[in-house]
């Protein structure tokens, strides 16, 4: 299994003690924490986008670039792009510029974001969420992969002269993930273009996210894609991650104020139902407890849902100190267990993108044309053999 690291930037008081770092600071944490993920060895480091609410992840490729500056390893990734509200055209270029900055770490995640309040702000009807979703990645597929591009659609002007894009990604068009959380549609969509897919495993009980697993690799398989490429990523729930030497003593130092936390977030329809600390540790995704614990967690998760690559979100209302040592005691005490039980090609022999440069050293000129060669070539043979 691979690792990241997502940090949606909620910049939040201590519901304990009331104290808040400043804005400035908190987004210096993201670039510290990133760097720090880097050297612990996680696979990739992860920028939520919001527009409303107490998150100051507004630009994430801004932060993203800043990341990129001062790392030369990690990947680096969206969690989520709001494509919905977004323009393809503005996506292609900024998310390219990253790529660029970091040398062809860039894979991003696209959703169409679990905020009802970004759609008004960008002057958009949350009805058509879905649609903007589906028309603006076609968009943004064709900015990143052909030059000259002139097309028409609903909810966007038409590119009625050609158009390329610039600057071009560093080495192919990047792969792109799709996040779920309540909707068959986006795992829909993930698997009509043989894309990898990305659970949120946060606030509902897991059989609700294995629904949307399950229809993913049946409309994957269903539209012929070749299933070496077929990778999942899976969120850790909204409680965040602590870890102590016995379980009983991480819920006695995290307990009260993941408790607090909960009871303060009063969101309709997007509240957690493990409202106690019992209850998450027990039956919900939250990472807490001894490192056993926790270890048996990812790996009873893996069990149900066959996830390649786990994301953490570190608990961001502590102090930043207390944070790193968490982030370094789940990379030495928990990653090379959970790696051991549960491999993965992501990234690795056998994924068309572990082929980009910075990474591997090799000179893969465009990895996005060969994994969809891949696609095509196996179709073919599906049609034969079925």
């Amino acid at each position: 299994m691979k690792f990241q690291v997502l940090d949606i930037i909620p910049h939040l008081k201590n519901p304990l003690t009331g104290g808040i770092v400043s804005t400035a600071d908190r987004l210096n944490q993201v670039i510290d924490t990133a760097r720090r993920a880097e050297e612990l060895g996680f696979d990739s480091f992860s920028v939520g986008e919001r527009h409303a609410g107490e998150f100051i992840s507004s630009s994430p490729t801004t932060v993203l670039a800043a990341i990129a500056a001062v790392t030369t390893r990690i990947r680096l990734q969206s969690g989520v792009t709001v494509l919905s509200v977004l323009d393809p055209v503005r996506v292609a270029e900024d998310y390219a510029t990253i790529d660029q900055l970091s040398r062809g770490r860039l894979e991003l995640v696209i959703g169409k974001g679990n905020e009802v309040l970004q759609y008004p702000l960008f002057g958009l009807d949350l009805a058509d969420q879905w649609e903007l979703l589906a028309e603006k990645y076609g968009l943004l597929r064709r900015l990143w992969t052909e030059e000259n591009v002139t097309w028409s659609g609903r909810f966007r002007p038409a590119l009625a002269e050609p158009v390329t894009t610039t600057p071009r990604p560093y080495a192919g068009a990047p792969r792109v993930w799709h996040g779920s959380a309540t909707s068959l549609a986006s795992a829909a969509l993930a698997a009509r273009w043989g894309d990898p897919l990305f659970t949120a495993n946060a606030i509902q009980p897991r059989e609700n996210y294995k629904v949307l697993i399950d229809h993913y690799r049946e409309e994957y398989e269903r539209h012929g894609h070749d299933p070496r490429h077929q990778y999942l990523g899976s969120g850790s729930g909204a409680g965040g991650i602590f870890i102590a030497n016995t379980t009983q003593e991480a819920k006695r130092q995290f307990g009260p104020v993941y408790e607090a936390l909960t009871k303060g977030r009063n969101v309709p329809g997007n509240n957690s139902p493990y409202r106690d600390i019992d209850h998450a540790v027990a039956e919900g995704p939250a990472l807490v407890g001894s490192p056993e614990q926790v270890i048996d967690k990812i790996l009873s998760y893996h069990a149900l849902y066959g996830h390649d690559l786990q994301s953490i979100s570190l608990p961001t209302t502590l102090p930043f100190e207390q944070q790193l040592e968490i982030l370094e005691r789940f990379a030495l005490d928990i990653i090379p267990a959970v790696r051991a039980a549960a491999p993965t090609t992501l990234w690795s022999a056998g994924d068309p993108y572990a082929n980009r440069p910075q990474v591997s050293g090799g000179t893969e000129p465009d990895a996005a044309a060969r994994v969809t060669a891949d696609h095509s070539n196996h179709r073919r043979s599906h049609v034969y053999t079925h």
